[in-house]
């Protein structure tokens, strides 16, 4: 079990700040959650954005970072201000 948490819009996208999930065994890279989520929430491509950044047990990861020994994942999109 893998806790997930959404960022910002992104938690208005998928409708919670966080769940723990059971990720299936085909999905074993950041990129291949990021793809198996949108598609699961029905995002349109909301989590596929490359300014969407992931973090997987509290460091930046990129879509070909493994998800072996991950507890922790997160989602990130930009931060605006000004």
């Amino acid at each position: 079990m893998v806790k997930v948490i959404y960022f910002g819009r992104l938690s208005e996208v998928t409708g919670t700040d966080e769940e723990v999930l059971d990720i299936p065994e085909d999905v074993s890279t950041a990129g291949a959650l990021r793809h198996w989520l949108d598609l699961r929430f029905e995002a349109n491509g909301a989590l596929l954005e490359p300014t969407v950044r992931i973090a997987i047990n509290s460091k930046i990861g990129f879509d070909e970072t493994s998800l072996n020994n991950a507890s922790e994942i997160a989602f990130m999109p930009p931060v605006g201000g000004g």
